[in-house]
């Protein structure tokens, strides 16, 4: 558990001992980031904070959905960013928050084994190097929360211009037909494409979040940081676009892809069906008529002279008659 202090002359470390102390100056405010919520965090949030416990234990599970919880001090929000794994599968980072304009408590959600602790802080730290350095002068809890979402949002932006790119590249692969392996090719669409839902559906579901929480009509939200909320919402929303317009153009992608490998099957189909138009009679004359005329004591060539010049008339009738059709 990190604790600091910020106020105008920057930004101080302080033991979490030294909370209570800290909530009762009136110079600054707190910031208490948590990147691995355990037993004595949660005992800071429940005894020192007096959080709802409620809000307490959706810090120590994960959160499947954002939400937010305006309570008459603060409000508590749960909000998810994209972290691309293995074979395509996306990692819900959750970062939870209590914000009021005396402190901002960040607390980092369980996450998979997999993922690395540093990819959870990486808004967190991003914004404290910032303050750190005397680019970022945060004067509330709310202008600090407003600092990391939006680190929050340009990660979500990157990860789409990640998927963008596998997205041009496929596009250059199906239009110049080098698709490769079928299977494999297909797959890397749909994992793409995947990429691509998951992160619309973090900024829209943010969105709404951040809307609701600009909507609510009570003294825990000041009406100084009701811009921010509302410029939160207008950077979600553009997420949002971007992804569902990279989503659409991946759809044209897919779709031509597919209607190449119709057109193919379909070609495949007529010719097949042109054989089997040709082939089969013939092969019906010959069974019947074969074993009588070759499979002999002896060869009757002329009746063998006579089928086979019947075979070729009727291979030929068969061969005008799908021209007419249009199948060759």
């Amino acid at each position: 558990m990190d604790v600091w202090l910020l106020t105008a002359d920057g930004i101080t470390q302080h033991p979490a001992d030294d909370l209570p102390s800290l909530l009762a100056r009136s110079d600054g405010f707190v910031w208490v980031d948590i990147p691995d919520p355990d037993d004595e965090s949660v005992q800071v949030l429940s005894e020192v904070f007096r959080f709802h416990y409620q809000a307490v234990h959706d810090c120590v599970e994960r959160n499947m959905v954002p939400k937010v919880h305006a309570y008459p001090d603060h409000v508590f929000v749960v909000l998810h960013t994209p972290e691309m794994g293995l074979r395509g599968h996306v990692h819900y980072v959750e970062l939870d928050q209590f914000i009021a304009q005396r402190y901002l408590v960040t607390v980092h959600g369980p996450l998979n084994p997999v993922v690395q602790n540093a990819v959870a802080m990486r808004e967190t730290n991003a914004v404290r190097r910032r303050i750190q350095e005397g680019r970022l002068h945060p004067a509330d809890g709310y202008e600090l929360s407003y600092a990391i979402v939006s680190a929050l949002c340009r990660h979500q932006e990157s990860f789409v211009e990640t998927q963008t790119r596998a997205v041009w590249d496929l596009e250059r692969r199906v239009t110049g037909d080098q698709l490769g392996n079928p299977e494999k090719f297909l797959d890397e669409m749909f994992r793409t494409r995947h990429g691509l839902v998951v992160v619309r559906t973090m900024a829209g579901l943010s969105r709404e979040i951040y809307g609701r929480l600009a909507a609510i009509q009570r003294t825990c939200v000041p009406i100084e940081a009701r811009p921010l909320l509302d410029d939160v919402v207008d950077q979600f929303s553009r997420v949002h676009a971007i992804a569902d317009g990279q989503k659409e153009y991946l759809q044209g992608v897919i779709d031509f892809y597919r209607t190449r490998s119709d057109t193919k099957m379909t070609v495949a189909a007529e010719r097949l069906a042109v054989i089997a138009v040709i082939t089969l009679p013939i092969t019906a004359l010959s069974s019947v008529y074969g074993m009588n005329i070759i499979v002999n004591d002896h060869t009757h060539v002329p009746q063998l002279i006579a089928v086979l010049v019947v075979m070729a008339v009727m291979s030929g009738l068969l061969l005008a008659w799908a021209k007419r059709q249009g199948w060759w």
